[in-house]
């Protein structure tokens, strides 16, 4: 440890050599920034939990897995991914009598939670049985039986309902009178915020739509009885059922079932996006050290010709390692524990995560971050002073005073084989579809990304050679700076790399999203083809399809009941779940196709039924099934199905990828309210009473705002990784201006004049800008066409505006940042 501390002549590097290391210092703390932040949501995905409310006086939990697990391999190969289920899992409701027969066990109730509607207004039902466990009590009447309800205050205004009174209400399974056995105050337990209605036990799983089922089954247990004890003996009666036993707040996790989403999303951002973010800012904190270290080449060439010994060069070198990163690591924590808080903010704003959920800030993703930051900084500074170090005393000052030609051989070869591969990856995914299309196109901007930075001297070379046919005509400033870039490869390519970054991803996550916009806004406006769209806020029940078949001139009305399935894709071993949209149709096939144009390719509509079903041509090909195959999907609640695949279209980004019959999906989701009345014929003052009705267009317009927290999520993305390479490019653009102060004096000593030199500067800023909007442009589209053309069928669709201000930023920034730094040097 000795070698590597602090030595006097590291000291008076950083004290005489200022411009350098602030460049450190802020790619550093960029660096620090992005892995604190991605750190902290990670660590939050992992540790996310919510503390139970429903359950809080339930000690013991019983409830199903909420997670398909989809098994790849065998033996050692084996692995298990286990992906949260679109809806609520449910356990047999006879299991409550199992695990009251537990000792110690005071009573098990069979929790329910339905929605119900009364009219226009919606509340939530619930078994009177929980009143055990939630803290309800009656203020009045009595306790409900078969074909009674309990109200609590605000149910019972909004029906002007009183003890005795009958009203009328809607669920999943009949609209039917109810008469008000008593009215109740709800407890702590039960869901606030809406109106609560309490039905008999014996009743509420059919009003839910899941006879014999339950939502969980709530464990109270007798006075002085171990949690742990009863957890495992409750866990051991219900042994072979399926059910999994929870306590603590784990308990909140079957009552939230949007915490498993959250704990993905965070952990997907925080880990994959995370991974990709950190390794970028490493890399790119990695190039600046290296070019601060290389820019102080004719320093180490005179101390190596004044007898320093290579150990001592490797030290100062690692030094000033120690002297910057770890105070650059811990100002860039403090913005990146701001940046996870603002990003998990909007993320909770957005509905990806419950509100109960809180971040949380550790010292783990702080550490990590400053000491990612040491590695980087000593890991780069010792390759970059690898050569000044070893090289021969009486050589050093001569070979400091040029720009080495060659390249490394080993460098070389690396960026040839990371050119070799992204090519071979731009193929693969050429000929892929869905997913394995995007997951291949990933590879291909990595892959490409680093052959930039590995090839970057040559690349520079070239681009100058290009730029200087371009520019050699135009001025002496043109050609200049041509021909320093030209001799200068090396560090134009230091600052070429990070815009080339920059645009290559802003462009990729951005123009990602608009090409699925425009193809699903396109295919929803063409696949709509019902004059009447009808929705309600509270859902639509089952008997308004009828209403509406039955309202003059009305040639055809489908209930449309909106939800997600998970379908394993992929190929080989490499196999994962995605989830599909799913529409459940009211109808047959024949109907559907009067309100409803989803483009069939192969087989027909017509014999869409029990165990037979329509999906996308895109998840068919993903899926590796055709017409005639059986499908292996996990319904919303994670049941298990191999329906025949009956039709094949081409419309599945814009409307549901998956058309099966309404039968087989009601009673695998909580509500079984149907999201869309679509409606040929009739007049839409008719169907008003039915919901809020609109045409085509509109429903449109409404659908496409459902993908606003996908469009958000890539555009802070981007703006994140853009916005690191943008400050980044800045940054060693600053850098090379302010290390050539003896160049530019130079210069106005042979009798350039100072508006002369900041031409010739900006010249160079445009041709480092021009250079890398071209290669990140080139990167973006051989990441994007196969990518799109996998997901969407189609080109990618850039907004010109979108590409002009990108590339307009760039080529902007790149000028000014070689301006602003030029008038201050000139000045002197």
């Amino acid at each position: 440890m000795r070698s590597l501390a602090p030595n006097g002549l590291a000291r008076a590097a950083v004290r005489f050599k200022p411009a350098s290391f602030a460049g450190t210092f802020v790619a550093l703390m960029m660096a620090s920034l992005i892995v604190s932040a991605c750190g902290i949501l990670l660590e939050t995905g992992v540790r996310a939990s919510v503390p139970p409310t429903r359950y809080a006086k339930a000690p013991v939990v019983a409830a199903a897995d909420q997670y398909a697990r989809l098994v790849t391999g065998s033996g050692d190969n084996r692995s298990e991914e286990a992906t949260p289920l679109p809806d609520t899992a449910r356990v047999d409701t006879a299991l409550a009598g199992r695990a009251a027969r537990v000792p110690g066990v005071r009573a098990a109730v069979a929790d329910f939670t339905f929605p119900v509607r009364q009219g226009d207004r919606a509340f939530t039902g619930h078994g009177w049985g929980s009143h055990a466990f939630t803290g309800a009590a009656l203020r009045s009447g009595a306790a409900p039986r078969a074909g009674e309800v309990v109200l609590d205050a605000v149910a019972a205004r909004a029906a002007r309902a009183g003890v005795g009174d009958t009203v009328v209400l809607e669920t999943a399974a009949e609209r039917a009178a109810f008469r008000v056995s008593g009215l109740a105050r709800a407890g702590d337990g039960d869901l606030a915020g809406g109106p609560v209605g309490w039905f008999a036990d014996a009743r509420s799983p059919a009003l839910a739509g899941h006879p014999g089922k339950a939502d969980a089954i709530a464990v109270l247990a007798d006075g002085g009885t171990d949690t742990d004890a009863l957890a495992a003996r409750v866990r051991t009666a219900l042994a072979g059922s399926g059910a999994r036993v929870h306590t603590g707040d784990d308990r909140g996790a079957v009552e939230n079932h949007g915490l498993g989403y959250a704990k993905e999303t965070l952990t997907g951002l925080g880990g994959s996006f995370g991974g990709i973010a950190a390794m970028i800012a490493v890399f790119t904190a990695a190039g600046t050290v290296a070019l601060s270290v290389a820019q102080r080449a004719r320093e180490f060439a005179l101390l190596r010709a004044i007898g320093a010994t290579p150990r001592q060069i490797r030290r100062a070198v690692a030094a000033e390692g120690l002297l910057v990163a770890p105070l650059a690591g811990l100002a860039g924590c403090l913005p990146g524990i701001g940046l996870a808080h603002w990003w998990f903010g909007q993320l909770r704003d957005r509905g990806a995560i419950p509100e109960p959920v809180r971040l949380h800030v550790s010292w783990i993703p702080l550490v990590v971050a400053v000491g990612a930051g040491l590695l980087t900084a000593l890991a780069a500074g010792w390759a970059a002073g690898r050569r000044p170090a070893r090289i021969k005393p009486g050589q050093a000052l001569t070979e400091a005073s040029v720009e080495r030609r060659r390249p490394g051989v080993i460098r070389t070869a690396l960026g040839l084989g990371a050119l070799a591969g992204g090519g071979f990856l731009t193929a693969v995914a050429a000929r892929s579809a869905g997913e394995d299309a995007a997951n291949a196109a990933l590879g291909v901007v990595m892959l490409f990304m680093l052959a930039v930075a590995l090839l970057g001297p040559l690349v520079a070379r070239l681009c100058a050679a290009v730029s200087g046919l371009l520019l050699g005509g135009l001025s002496a400033a043109a050609s200049l700076a041509a021909a320093n870039s030209r001799t200068n490869a090396r560090r134009v390519a230091s600052a070429i790399t990070p815009i080339v970054l920059a645009m290559a991803f802003a462009s990729t996550l951005t123009f990602l999203h608009t090409s699925e916009s425009h193809v699903a806004a396109r295919q929803l406006s063409a696949g709509i083809t019902a004059d009447h769209v009808v929705t309600h806020p509270a859902g639509l029940p089952a008997e308004s399809v009828e209403r509406a078949a039955r309202t003059p001139g009305v040639q055809a009305a489908v209930g449309l009941l909106d939800t997600q399935v998970l379908v394993p894709v992929g190929s080989g071993g490499a196999r994962w779940l995605q989830d599909a949209a799913a529409q459940g149709v009211s109808g047959s096939g024949a109907q559907l196709a009067e309100v409803q144009d989803l483009d069939v390719r192969d087989g027909g509509l017509d014999r869409i039924g029990r165990g037979r079903i329509a999906i996308d041509t895109t998840l068919a090909t993903s899926a590796g099934v055709t017409v005639g195959d059986r499908l292996p999907l996990y319904l919303p609640d994670g049941t298990r199905a191999r329906p025949e695949v009956v039709a094949v279209y081409g419309r599945g980004l814009g409307l549901p990828a998956v058309t099966m019959d309404r039968a087989s999906l009601a009673a695998h989701v909580s509500s079984g309210f149907d999201g869309t009345l679509l409606v040929r014929g009739g007049d839409a003052r008719h169907l008003a009473p039915l919901g809020q009705v609109a045409d085509g267009s509109g429903y449109a317009v409404q659908r496409t705002a459902g993908r606003e927290l996908n469009a958000w999520a890539n555009y802070t993305m981007a703006a994140v990784l853009g916005g690191f390479a943008a400050v980044a490019a800045v940054n060693t653009l600053v850098m090379t201006v302010l290390d050539r102060r003896r160049e530019l004096g130079v210069l106005r000593l042979v009798g350039a004049t100072r508006r002369q030199v900041r031409n010739m500067l900006r010249w160079e800023g445009l041709l480092v800008a021009g250079a890398g909007v071209a290669l990140g442009t080139a990167i973006a589209a051989a990441t994007l066409i196969p990518m799109t053309r996998g997901l969407t069928g189609e080109d990618p669709y850039v907004p010109p505006l979108v590409y002009a201000a990108f590339a307009g930023s760039a080529v902007g920034l790149g000028v000014l940042a070689v301006t602003l730094p030029a008038r201050a040097v000139l000045r002197r």
